[in-house]
């Protein structure tokens, strides 16, 4: 008996759950109508692939068939985890779904149009030479990451089985407060500044030229291998792979830097200065 109980307190002493400080990356989608087959068509003309595994809330003023709803949206590669608290509240509780508060303020998410694979590899081709090789050696070395996402020239056309699939998206303007500019699919390239209240996401490595300020997100699926890389680094909040660190908590050496930002297991959020001199 004595026996059985020491065994008895060793498993109570350990925990049996544990909470850690990831960050969960999801995007709000709201529906203005019960018709599935303009949601599809939608999602269709929205999104590039059916893989894109982003976990999303459901924000709808217009009653759903909840069940139906999410099993359209899982067949579209989106995971529902939560609906904003209204309308479908008593659904999702019978489906077991968590039930978000409305925060009263909507973001303006930005549609840039997309370059294409093919596009790029194109353009690359036209040009001889990817930008990379006029600079000296370590600029083309913090920048080997974008030169392996664009010069892809060697892909053949059967190996696309659709070129959205490893689409790089290029923004030329500034992302202003209040506005998140989300990209599935490849590299997101932005060649002007992030202000204060934006957010920029991706799933790839992301790539900022200008004043690098908000949120910056890479890896948003849980790419380990995604990095950052900024012209000048001041974000509110950086994450890779859902590993993140808020502004009070940056290294002070790396504050307006250029910057490169990636996750390395068993260390966390590794920040580099990039040194052009």
């Amino acid at each position: 008996m004595t026996v059985s109980d020491k065994d008895n307190q060793t498993a109570s002493a350990a925990p049996a759950l544990a909470f850690y400080g990831k960050m969960l990356t999801f995007s709000r989608v709201q529906f203005s109508t019960d018709d599935l087959g303009a949601i599809e068509a939608q999602l269709a003309e929205t999104l590039s692939n059916k893989s894109s595994n982003i976990p999303i809330l459901i924000d709808s003023e217009v009653e759903q068939d909840l069940p139906a709803l999410i099993e359209l949206l899982w067949s579209w590669g989106l995971q529902p985890i939560g609906v904003v608290t209204g309308t479908l509240d008593v659904q999702a509780r019978a489906q077991r779904l968590a039930i978000f508060p409305a925060d009263g303020k909507r973001i303006e998410r930005i549609l840039p149009s997309k370059k294409t694979a093919a596009q790029v590899s194109k353009a690359v081709n036209t040009n001889g030479t990817d930008s990379a090789s006029n600079d000296d050696h370590n600029n083309a070395t913090a920048i080997s990451e974008t030169a392996t996402e664009t010069t892809i020239s060697t892909v053949t056309a059967e190996t696309l089985i659709s070129a959205e699939h490893i689409t790089s998206l290029f923004y030329d303007q500034m992302l202003r407060s209040g506005q998140s500019l989300n990209h599935v699919g490849g590299d997101l390239i932005l060649t002007n500044s992030v202000n204060s209240g934006a957010e920029a996401i991706t799933d790839n490595s992301l790539h900022v030229y200008g004043r690098a300020q908000g949120r910056l997100v890479a890896g948003a699926t849980g790419d380990k291998d995604a990095r950052i890389f900024c012209q000048v680094f001041n974000p509110s909040l950086v994450s890779v792979a859902g590993t993140y660190c808020l502004r009070d908590n940056l290294p002070e050496h790396v504050i307006d830097k250029s910057v490169q930002v990636r996750f390395i297991e068993g260390e966390g959020l590794v920040f580099t200065v990039m040194d052009n001199a």
